[in-house]
């Protein structure tokens, strides 16, 4: 099976879509001769015209707010933000509005959008261009939250997050983007809230999601040479969440370690953790549940307090070793 990057393989997923189906176009400030901040939608203009691939001005509220409204009308829009940090400034339009119509309406108006944006850190975009904030959004009713890992996630669950009639927030690690993994040419889809275990193991269960995916898994390679056998679960949709992976990963190993890059302090690992805490899998635990998440701070410019500031892999190995009291 051919390899594909995880850019490419948003951009197939868009463009396999807007064949298709007519209805679907996607809006976004440079997004069309420029082909986007990261180049996700490079070429796209060219196959489907300035219609479907509309430029706007630098205005997200005026983005959101004109996707909603299309949605509503029976359209099926994508918007990109540049970067995850500018949904602040379209937050009204999506926690008020987006998250609210369907419900509001009794369900006679559906709002099938997709956000889709790059969020996290480590290209020395500094503390406006580097946040995670997808705990922010997990917490609003209405709102579903997908992370996906790797190019064939990304491609499978964005066909998902495009069928949905909710609207999806999608968030695409930056440094991700030039990463590659084995992807079909057809169409497939991976639903939303179904997680996957991307590393079976015995000893300690980590749930990791986005980039943190990749750290868990050099970190569990390196354990194995140990004789430590750790289990990865990659939840890849944090709403929907799939808590029965999670739970029986839990009760299979008796130990928890959650790692996101979002600062640790009211992140979605606290979820995880009260989730595991609040099931069947606590009378399964052998040692207490372990968090790892981002520093307290904004992200720094300078790339070694960078990288710093959000987990590494010695961090996760640190965290494993404490739950088996290795250390």
């Amino acid at each position: 099976m051919r390899e594909i990057t995880y850019q490419e393989a948003v951009r197939e997923a868009m463009s396999i879509e807007m064949r298709k189906n007519p209805d679907v176009f996607i809006l976004g400030e440079d997004i069309g001769v420029y082909g986007g901040a990261f180049g996700v939608t490079r070429g796209m203009i060219e196959e489907f015209g300035s219609e479907r691939v509309r430029n706007t001005p630098i205005s997200e509220s005026a983005i959101a707010g004109a996707a909603i409204g299309s949605a509503l009308t029976g359209m099926r829009p994508i918007l990109e933000l540049q970067f995850s940090d500018f949904i602040t400034i379209a937050m009204d339009q999506m926690v008020n509005q987006a998250a609210k119509l369907r419900y509001m309406y009794g369900g006679k108006g559906k709002v099938p959008m997709v956000l889709r944006t790059p969020g996290g850190s480590g290209t020395g975009a500094a503390a406006q261009h580097s946040q995670s904030l997808e705990a922010w959004m997990a917490h609003i009713p209405g709102l579903k939250v997908v992370q996906p890992s790797t190019a064939y996630d990304a491609k499978g669950l964005l066909k998902a997050a495009m069928d949905d009639e909710n609207p999806v927030i999608f968030y695409e690690h930056k440094l991700l983007y030039q990463t590659k993994s084995q992807v079909p040419e057809k169409e497939y889809s991976i639903p939303l809230g179904k997680a996957d275990i991307k590393r079976e193991g015995a000893d300690v269960t980590i749930v990791a999601t986005s980039i943190m995916v990749h750290k868990a898994l050099e970190a569990a390679k390196e354990l194995a040479e140990e004789g430590i056998e750790v289990e990865v679960i990659d939840p890849r949709t944090l709403v929907p969440l799939d808590e029965e992976t999670i739970v029986q990963s839990v009760m299979k190993t008796g130990r928890a370690v959650v790692v996101h890059e979002a600062v640790k302090r009211g992140g979605y690992g606290g979820e995880i953790a009260s989730l595991i805490a609040e099931s069947e899998a606590f009378d399964y635990l052998d040692a207490p549940i372990k968090r790892i998440g981002g520093l307290p701070v904004p992200i720094p410019y300078n790339p070694e307090l960078e990288k710093a500031a959000v987990p590494s892999k010695e961090d996760i190995k640190h965290a494993v070793k404490e739950t088996l009291q290795r250390v």
